[in-house]
């Protein structure tokens, strides 16, 4: 899959990274020369690196929006996320287009454009890897569809019932699975094997019927 990305600050550098490491054809735009810099050292030599503002359409194209599967927009401006993905999906017909959205209040625009908005960005790597392998349950459309939930728990810093225990050994509720656990600066994608601390912030998805009992599970104490 070929994924462009606008934006190569420290979301754009972690997706970039991540989804070039599974395998996928990556492309960023970034404008600020001093970002570049640190790209070329952060990503992959494999990454396709260019120099140029995500809202001008000679950079998409130089991108090769026109040929991508998923147009990403996570800059810090709303604004510049909106017109990038508007450009991407009307003049490159991309067929995905998903944006960071910095505050809650602009979501329903996105939206209403046809833009996926995600303002929890730190999920979005593991939103857009469950529409790519299409075998998996949860994928943003169900979300859409009002079935699941998105679930952005911080465990208590003090006597948190499942501190220090691997998630394998957590009762979860039906239908839910741990999509990130948010660790000061790092970002931890959750295998069996992951031990939770205390101050965790735990992404989640579950089944709107499960959110609460979640919620008692992870904050208990």
């Amino acid at each position: 899959m070929y994924i462009v990305i606008s934006g190569g600050g420290k979301v754009g550098s972690y997706l970039g990274s991540t989804l070039a490491n599974k395998g996928h054809s990556v492309a960023v735009i970034e404008e600020r020369s001093e970002i570049l810099e640190k790209l070329t050292e952060e990503l992959p030599t494999k990454v396709l690196l260019i120099e140029g503002d995500g809202c001008d359409v000679k950079f998409q194209e130089d991108a090769g929006v026109g040929h991508a599967d998923v147009f990403v927009a996570v800059t810090g401006e709303d604004e510049d996320n909106l017109v990038s993905c508007q450009l991407a999906k009307v003049r490159f017909n991309v067929k995905r287009a998903v944006a960071r959205v910095n505050s809650p209040k602009n979501e329903h625009i996105f939206n209403a454009l046809g833009i996926e908005a995600i303002s929890a960005t730190t999920v979005i790597s593991r939103l857009i890897e469950e529409e790519i392998t299409a075998g998996e349950a949860f994928s943003l459309h169900v979300l859409k569809k009002g079935r699941l939930a998105l679930a952005d728990i911080t465990l208590p810093e003090e006597g948190c019932v499942v501190s220090y225990k691997k998630v394998s050994e957590l009762q979860l509720p039906e239908n839910t699975v741990f999509v990130s656990v948010i660790r000061g600066d790092k970002v931890i994608v959750p295998r069996g094997y992951t031990v939770l601390e205390p101050g965790d912030r735990v992404i989640s998805v579950t089944s709107l019927e499960q959110e609460e009992n979640l919620r008692r599970l992870l904050m208990g104490r």
